[in-house]
This record gives structure tokens, C-alpha cells and sequence, in this order.
């Protein structure tokens, strides 16, 4: 009888002991499950009120309550950040979408593509001084143009000169290096500069140019149909974690979100980020980028983050009058809209 009851007494506590182990390895594989995903964001240039949010969705847990654990890291260029995330080193990039065009355009470039358009329009901009006599984009011809290198604006011009009916030959192009742009055209020394409105538009004022000396010609205004800024993805990991990049897309929608309704707050975690950063100075940074970039018609119609094809493809011949393409890609080709989230999770409320 006692042999039969310890029998059964260790039957018992093996059964226990069993379910126990069970219970833990249970335990792990949830907690594992539950373990944040790494991310590397990479940026295109140093920190500005343009990326806010971005910085707002970490700030706000948006990217946590996704499963999302996001760093961020500085490139030297869009070409790099590109680089970095075609090689592995970064999951997504905030990069010119044009930049992105010409890349893929490379022999055996990997097959990267955008999933977020931030930058409904580009903010490719001639910054002129209507005291050297340039009120309007026709005003160009005979005057000085400072091109700094690497600059994508000027790569638009032909497209834009022609759309304008101006003779690119009348306008003369001087190299100059991009830490001198703005002082440049401060001192004189140039008629005008390409850059973007929402750099060297608003760094200019912040130098000291009076507003209403300032001529921001944007290349929108003048017919560009150029997208600008977007997320891309490297497409490994799109692959392998895709309900990890459509967390990240709409995390960076609900960023963006917060922006448009809380630029102050979006400006203050900027400048909180940035070395002796001015809030006055990426307020009307943020402003210009709201307005002017991402906030426009056919993102209060249709959203955030997509693209027009039609409108895409006309941009992409665009880039062709000035950049041969060895095999000219399709909307498809660069942009993934299989991320985004449906229409009514992007709309500007």
C-alpha cells in the first residue's frame, strides 16, 4: 500500500515538475516575443526640425508600442545613407527620393525601395536677393547662380529651365562649397543659391537678410512635379520583418501627425537634440517644412505617405533631362506602397 501511494506521490511530482518546465520554456518564448526589435534609422544630414517626426515617435513611445526599438545615426549624404541601408548597416533611411531614383539606376544597385513618402514636394528652391534684381524665376537669366556640390537642385534645372522657357546658357554657374553658400549670397558675392527653402531659405534670415529681400524660388511653384524626402527600407529586412516595417511606417504617421498639430512641442525635443540648437530658428524651420513639404493638397486628399503614379512617372522623366538613365525604372520600381497603413489611418484629421 505504501509502495503504491509513493509511486503515485512521485508520478504526481514528475507531472508537476513537467508542467513547470513547460510553463518556463512557455515563459522565454513570450518574453522573446516580446523583446523590441533593433533598429537602425539613418539620417541624411545632421539633425533639423525636418526629422521631427521622427523624434517625436520615439519620444511619444509610438515606435515602442510597436515592438520597435529605434536608434538613429548621421550620414554624410543621401548617396551614403542609401549606401548604408543597401549594405545592411541601417533598416530604413530618411533619404531625397531622387537620390534614390539614381541609385537604382546603378549597375547590380540592390533592389532598395522607398515605403513612407514624408516630402509630398520637394523642397528644391533657388534663394535669390530681390535688391540684385530677382523677383521671379525669368528675373535668373544674366545673373550669378552659387551651385554648391552635391546639391540635387541643380540636377532639376534643365527640366525647370525649359518648363520656363529659359535659356540655361544665360545663366551662369558658380561652384562654390555648401558651408559658404549662404554667406556667399549674404555678401553678394552671388546673385542667387539652389538649396532647400527650408535651409537656406530660413538660415539666411536667421544671418541677418531681410525677409523681404529674400526671393525663395521653389521649384514646385515654377511646374517641378519632384517628390522629396522618404523612408526606405532595406529590402532583406523588408522581407524577412514585414509587420516590423509597417509598424515603423505607422509609427512615423503618427509621428508626423503630432508634428502637424504640435509644432512648438516638435521644434522644443529638435532643439533639445542639437548643440546651442535655436528654437526660433527650427520653429520657422518646421513651419516652412509643414507647409511647404508635407502638408499640401494632395496629402490632405489622399493622405499620408503615398504617391501619385502618374504624377511620379512625370518626375522621373524630370530627373532624365539632366541624368541619363541606363533603364528608366517604373513608380513601382522605387516606391512600395504595401506598407502603408489603409486610407483612413493616413488622412490629416
Amino acid at each position: 500500500m505504501r509502495v503504491s501511494q509513493t509511486i503515485a506521490i512521485r508520478c504526481i511530482l514528475g507531472s508537476l515538475l513537467s508542467l513547470l518546465a513547460v510553463a518556463c520554456v512557455g515563459a522565454e518564448a513570450a518574453s522573446e516575443l516580446r523583446s523590441p526589435i533593433a533598429i537602425q534609422l539613418s539620417f541624411d544630414r545632421p539633425l533639423d526640425a525636418s526629422m521631427a517626426p521622427f523624434v517625436l515617435a520615439s519620444v511619444s513611445g509610438l515606435f515602442s508600442l510597436e515592438g520597435l526599438a529605434v536608434t538613429t545615426n548621421i550620414a554624410g549624404s543621401s548617396p551614403d545613407a542609401i549606401a548604408r541601408v543597401a549594405n545592411g548597416v541601417s533598416e530604413f533611411a530618411l533619404v531625397d527620393i531622387n537620390a534614390l531614383i539614381r541609385f537604382r539606376d546603378t549597375p547590380r544597385a540592390p533592389p532598395v525601395k522607398a515605403v513612407f513618402m514624408l516630402f509630398n514636394q520637394s523642397p528644391y528652391a533657388i534663394i535669390a536677393r530681390k535688391s540684385r534684381g530677382i523677383h521671379a524665376l525669368s528675373d535668373i537669366e544674366g545673373k550669378t547662380l552659387g551651385v554648391a556640390e552635391g546639391d540635387l537642385a541643380i540636377r532639376l534645372w534643365p527640366a525647370l529651365a525649359r518648363q520656363n522657357g529659359i535659356r540655361p546658357s544665360t545663366v551662369r554657374l558658380n561652384k562654390i562649397g555648401a558651408a559658404v553658400r549662404e554667406p556667399m549670397l549674404s555678401a553678394g558675392q552671388v546673385d542667387a543659391v539652389t538649396g532647400f527653402s527650408y535651409l537656406s531659405g530660413v538660415n539666411l534670415r536667421d544671418r541677418g537678410v531681410p525677409a523681404d529681400d529674400l526671393a525663395v524660388l521653389r521649384y514646385a511653384d515654377y511646374g517641378c512635379e519632384a517628390y522629396g524626402f522618404a523612408v526606405i527600407v532595406n529590402p532583406a529586412f523588408a522581407a524577412a520583418r514585414p509587420e516590423a516595417v509597417k509598424g515603423f511606417v505607422r509609427a512615423a504617421i503618427a509621428g508626423t501627425h503630432l508634428t502637424i498639430k504640435e509644432p512648438g512641442r516638435a521644434a522644443d525635443e529638435v532643439v533639445r537634440r542639437i548643440e546651442d540648437g535655436s528654437r526660433e530658428l527650427e520653429l520657422a524651420r518646421l513651419r516652412t517644412v509643414i507647409a511647404d513639404n508635407i502638408l499640401t493638397g494632395e496629402v490632405e486628399r489622399n493622405g499620408l505617405g503615398g504617391i501619385d503614379p502618374a504624377r511620379f512617372e512625370r518626375s522621373i522623366n524630370e530627373i532624365a533631362e539632366d541624368f541619363k538613365l541606363q533603364k528608366r525604372p517604373s513608380a513601382a520600381d522605387i516606391f512600395d506602397d504595401s506598407f502603408l497603413p489603409p486610407l483612413s489611418g493616413r488622412l490629416i484629421n
